[in-house]
């Protein structure tokens, strides 16, 4: 009975040996299939209305003659998906840039001091959970210009994930580590570059991860308010123009930009974070 059952079981090792590595890309397929039909389920149940909900072979069709001239540029307001694209990458790394040399320094010393910790954590506490679009106007009156303001709604909420997840890491330091150091005799910086950096690289990177995220979020609302160019400023001129299908487009174009950033991040994450 037990030789019998082993053989009954063979076969079904051996099927997932084979396909175990294409599991991954099976379930990516799939996943997509659903997406695609739940647009088309999407599409039945508006069909009667004014505006209905584009199906998958509308969505698709539109996709294939956005990216067939990515670059063009007709003027102003007519220009191509790339140029849209290109125009948001660039707000959201300068705000992200911005906010990451201001969140590791701050992050350093809250996490290394607890008189810090308690003096900045109010502060962080009360601008963490304000909506990123809040800070939009105040960015119009401080640089009386609409990219800079998205720049700054951009990097306000760029900071916290960063800069608490630094102040986490740096935190959590053993005082062995530390303690180690001083008995070597390690100047402040080397004690920086060889003890707290590396033991906090994972807190830091999650916090990187967290706030591209945030940022690539804020950036498509803070261009349907700033206008002009970039990948929110195509979906609000879109639904202005009742084609839903560029709408549905640009959602998509957008989410897999934010997983290939997210993505980034993880390779970057894998490739620097020191393991024990």
């Amino acid at each position: 009975m037990k030789q019998l059952r082993q053989l009954l079981l063979l076969p079904q090792f051996k099927i997932t040996g084979m396909f175990k590595k294409y599991l991954p890309a099976v379930y990516f397929i799939a996943g997509i299939a659903i997406l695609l039909g739940m647009f088309d389920l999407a599409s039945w149940v508006t069909a009667k209305n004014q505006i209905p909900i584009p199906s998958a072979s509308k969505v698709l069709s539109t996709l294939y003659s956005l990216w067939k001239d990515p670059f063009y540029d007709n003027g102003p307001n007519d220009k191509g998906i790339g140029f849209q694209l290109l125009k948001s990458l660039i707000t959201v790394f300068k705000g992200f840039t911005m906010a990451t040399l201001l969140a590791l320094p701050v992050g350093y010393i809250i996490g290394s001091s607890k008189t810090m910790m308690r003096l900045l954590n109010p502060v962080i506490q009360i601008l963490k959970p304000v909506s990123p679009l809040a800070w939009f106007p105040l960015g119009l009156a401080l640089f009386q210009a609409s990219d800079k303001a998205a720049v700054f709604a951009v990097f306000i909420t760029c900071i916290w994930p960063t800069l608490i997840n630094t102040a986490l890491g740096v935190s959590s330091v053993p005082t062995d580590h530390t303690n180690v150091a001083k008995a070597f005799g390690f100047s402040k910086l080397k004690t920086i570059t060889k003890v707290y950096l590396p033991y906090s690289l994972p807190y830091i990177f999650t916090g990187l991860k967290l706030s591209i995220g945030i940022a690539w979020v804020v950036i498509v609302a803070a261009e349907m308010l700033s206008g002009g160019a970039g990948i929110g400023f195509f979906v609000w001129d879109s639904w202005n123009a009742s084609s839903l299908e560029k709408v549905v487009a640009a959602i998509l174009i957008i989410g897999v930009v934010g997983l290939i950033l997210d993505k980034i991040f993880s390779a970057l994450q894998k490739r620097f974070t020191y393991t024990a």
